[in-house]
């Protein structure tokens, strides 16, 4: 699309160069920048444009343009705004997205620009309307629907426009009451919550009382009879009437239409394929509820006004119900768009370049305008971070069969690719012991282990009461956490489970397991000793690569190499993981280019090898979903612009971050919906909604909520308190407006008894055993000083009773008198069991280890599970 000077609308010079909103109202046909103080009012007579901006972290800006046309505007303003609309995305380089907004019917990607809501105004400006005056308090009554964000429409100040379905908001001189529709849902509740207290904010600065009432409650009570007092008394509701709101096209069938001349022209085709569309022409898509106008790369800004044009008259048309209008360029069509053909190409054959971007921003730039944000900058290079805690305690099982065999220390970072494990990490949180539970598959893993592995961790999860964050990790699928936990970690060729054995001889696979005397390539990678990984590779030549470094053994010898594009932390990473490898032993340096021949020999002689770094999937900006799991089938619906708020405790929700997704589980969840959140998110993987090559073996993570980890909270702006309260989304959010918004956070649950605080290793001063004649002292002794840590003969008992007891006050932190000698992490342990109780309101808890069989009965005779 060419581009000239008058074109530009000097009203959009300069937009659109960083992140946020930008608003103009047209005023004598002509856009005027709206003050930003007065974002989200909008008046019925008006039309206006939004731009929204979003900086992505590829380091490109994104534009969509919304025009919104008030009830009550002209037919020459809203043709204004959709013309301007298509001359701003000019100006952008020609890449936004556009939606037609009509008031009443925004979509919920508007909606969310505004939260909680728009509650238009009557007025104009060209309309010919005046401004409404400031004036006396009018009582006013309003509609609230939607679940995730709000639909406001003023109706009626009458008996006859309440209904069981919706939820009413009556706005009264001293007191703001929200009506609950009886088939109204808690989360619609929750929602038009916030709508009270933005009319609170807005009308009443703040200072005004507010009571919910309950569709159907007694008049006996106060608020509800003071309620209906103002509808003349109680009186029966009648039904909803039928409205051309309640309209839907869930039947009309998908037609595709050419541009000629300005005039929409069917096109007949068996099914809808990419084919279809050319690059020199516009189309209309109607899809009933969404039209979408498609423009192609090559099409003049005349052409784009015109399929405009031809769209607005298509929803004008005969019987049909309040449509949105959708622009979309070539080349940067919506998902929604794409997923209405029956076949699209991953990346369709289109030029796209920066040229259009180019142009403007040079026109610009000679009128001395600051074009920094048109064009695409550089992406941030940011180096991953693991947002945990890396100091805590790690635990890890191999899964054999249906069986888990706990690993030795020494082993717990050697995993082998045919096998599948578990892990269990405690560390630090804000105010408590955090968890998180894990399955690791490898590779040459059997699908029978793999099962066996998510159910013993599920189990594990479970027995500690949904607490810890579970998550699924596939080989070569790792996040940053996860190596973060580890620090340094090894996978190795081959399995030790029986299901890999069995596996490889019903198929007459050779076992290539890895044995320390025989041949064996490493390619080692990370960032530094905290995240340092080595990787066993095929022992060839076409395994290597110019961008790592690599340990190459045999019996005899060890060779570490490296690449011509390492840097010497990488080099400094080779000889860490040698020391685990091969320990004290001599290792021969080789460098790309200068090998021996006694390398090459070990690798089966020279042959070609890349040299580029390997692509992992990136995290990208975050989405979040609200998920409808039934009979097999997952809808999801996508949360624009969304906060803390918008995790309802009845539902599941997903946060995808490309690399990998969270599947987060609100509290009010029920067990059997709760049970299904790993296959919510392998489904979610699977439909890829976004169209994005989401990876099925991406990491999910199952995140309860309240016990949401660092590396979920850091994507919002987290308010724990918010997380820690009791009741559902309607009681929690009744409680936030009627105390100003401060959460009322209640007293946690009876956690520490349940998952106690990891005992990090440490000396322990032999002790003197009860006398014989003790015995039954004895057992209520160790009753009283017990957890549960698995897969531990029977007989490795570390008896705490032989400690020392201390006072209270010389035992805490901030002791004039501390005592010292003593292991600082387990200050509880030195107090006598009486002090204990009064100080934590408990019984004095201290660890040994049991065998599974002996804590199943500990467990029921403590209740403490």
């Amino acid at each position: 699309m060419s581009v000239s000077m008058k074109d530009l609308d000097p009203a959009f010079q300069g937009a659109g160069q960083k992140a946020g909103l930008e608003i103009w109202r047209i005023e004598n046909f002509l856009p005027v920048l709206v003050p930003k103080s007065t974002y989200g009012k909008f008046f019925t007579g008006d039309s206006y444009v939004i731009l929204k901006t979003i900086a992505l972290k590829s380091g490109a800006l994104r534009h969509d343009i919304h025009y919104w046309l008030g009830k009550d505007t002209s037919q020459d303003e809203a043709g204004v705004a959709a013309i301007k609309t298509v001359e701003l995305d000019a100006a952008l380089g020609g890449r936004a997205v556009q939606y037609r907004e009509v008031q009443g019917h925004e979509t919920e990607k508007f909606l969310s620009y505004f939260k909680p809501c728009i509650i238009p105004q009557e007025g104009g400006v060209s309309s010919g309307f005046k401004h409404a005056e400031a004036e006396e308090h009018k009582t006013r009554l309003f509609v609230c629907k939607g679940k995730h964000v709000v639909h406001v429409k003023e109706v009626p100040f009458a008996r006859s426009s309440l209904n069981h379905d919706d939820i009413y908001i009556l706005d009264t001189k001293s007191k703001i009451f929200q009506f609950n529709g009886s088939n109204s849902s808690i989360q619609e509740r929750a929602k038009a919550l916030e709508v009270v207290q933005y009319i609170k904010d807005t009308n009443h600065d703040g200072k005004c009382e507010i009571a919910a009432i309950e569709d159907g409650k007694l008049m006996a009570d106060a608020e509800t009879g003071e309620f209906w007092s103002f509808f003349g008394g109680f009186a029966p509701l009648p039904r909803k009437a039928a409205s051309d709101e309640d309209n839907t096209v869930d039947s009309h069938p998908t037609k595709l239409h050419s541009i000629e001349k300005g005039k929409a022209k069917p096109i007949e085709a068996d099914s809808l394929t990419r084919d279809l569309l050319d690059t020199n022409k516009c189309y209309l898509l109607d899809c009933g509820i969404e039209v979408f106008v498609w423009m192609g790369r090559s099409t003049s800004l005349d052409d784009r006004k015109s399929a405009s044009g031809a769209a607005e008259e298509l929803v004008h048309g005969p019987n049909r119900p309040k449509s949105h209008i959708i622009r979309v360029i070539e080349g940067f069509e919506t998902v929604m768009f794409r997923s209405k053909f029956d076949s699209w190409p991953q990346t369709a054959d289109v030029a796209v370049s920066e040229d259009g971007r180019g142009k403007v921003a040079a026109l610009l730039k000679r009128q001395g305008v600051n074009v920094k944000g048109l064009l695409k900058s550089d992406p941030v290079k940011e180096e991953p971070q693991p947002y945990i805690d890396c100091t805590g305690n790690l635990q890890v099982w191999r899964v054999n069969g249906e069986e888990k065999i706990l690993l030795p220390a020494s082993d717990q970072s050697k995993f082998y690719s045919g096998d599948c494990y578990i892990f269990q990490y405690s560390y630090p949180g804000e105010d408590k012991e955090e968890y998180l539970i894990g399955t690791w598959f490898g590779k040459q893993s059997v699908e029978g282990e793999r099962a066996s592995a998510t159910s013993l961790a599920s189990k594990m999860v479970e027995s500690l009461k949904f607490f810890p964050c579970q998550a699924l990790i596939y080989e070569g699928n790792e996040p940053i956490q996860f190596y973060s936990i580890f620090q340094s970690f090894i996978v190795l060729k081959g399995g030790l489970s029986d299901g890999f054995k069995n596996c490889i001889v019903e198929k007459g696979i050779p076992d290539d397991t890895y044995k320390e005397d025989g041949i064996a390539l490493f390619r080692v990678q990370g960032t530094g000793p905290d995240n340092m990984q080595a990787i066993q590779v095929e022992a060839a030549a076409s395994s290597l690569n110019s961008s790592y470094c690599y340990i190459l053994h045999s019996d005899s010898a060890v060779f570490t190499w490296s690449g011509n594009l390492t840097t010497s932390d990488n080099q400094e990473l080779v000889e860490r993981q040698l020391d685990l490898i091969k320990p004290n032993v001599q290792s021969k340096t080789q460098k790309e280019g200068a090998e021996s021949d006694q390398f090459w020999a070990l690798l089966g002689g020279k042959s070609e090898y890349p040299s580029q770094k390997i692509v992992r999937d990136a995290e990208s900006d975050p989405h979040l979903f609200a998920c409808n799991f039934s009979k097999g089938n997952l809808k999801v619906t996508e949360i624009y612009n969304f906060t803390q708020d918008d995790l309802m405790t009845e539902d599941i929700f997903i946060l995808d971050i490309h690399s990998e997704i969270f599947v987060w589980v609100g509290q009010q969840v029920d067990s059997k919906n709760r049970a299904q959140a790993l296959t919510i998110g392998e489904s979610f993987l699977e439909h890829d909604f976004l169209l994005e090559k989401l990876s099925r073996e991406a990491p999910i993570y199952i995140v309860m909520e309240g016990s949401e980890p660092p590396f979920f909270t850091r994507l919002f702006e987290w308010d724990s308190a918010k997380s820690a309260m009791l009741g559902n989304s309607f009681q929690r959010k009744l409680t936030l407006v009627k105390s100003g918004g401060t959460p009322t956070v209640d007293p946690p649950p009876a956690r520490e008894a349940i998952i106690p605080r990891s005992l990090k290793v440490s000396p322990v001063t032999p002790k003197q055993k009860p006398e014989a004649n003790d015995k039954e002292n004895s057992i209520s002794r160790k009753l009283e000083s017990l957890t549960i840590q698995e897969d531990v003969k029977e007989g490795e008992v570390e008896d705490e009773e032989g400690l020392p007891v201390y006072p209270y006050e010389r035992l805490k932190i901030t002791s004039s008198d501390p005592i010292t000698e003593i292991d600082v992490t387990k200050r509880e342990t030195y107090l006598s069991s009486t002090e204990f109780r009064e100080k934590f309101g408990m019984t004095k808890v201290v660890f040994f280890k049991l065998p599974k069989w002996k804590q199943n009965k500990l467990k029921m005779a403590l209740q403490l599970f």
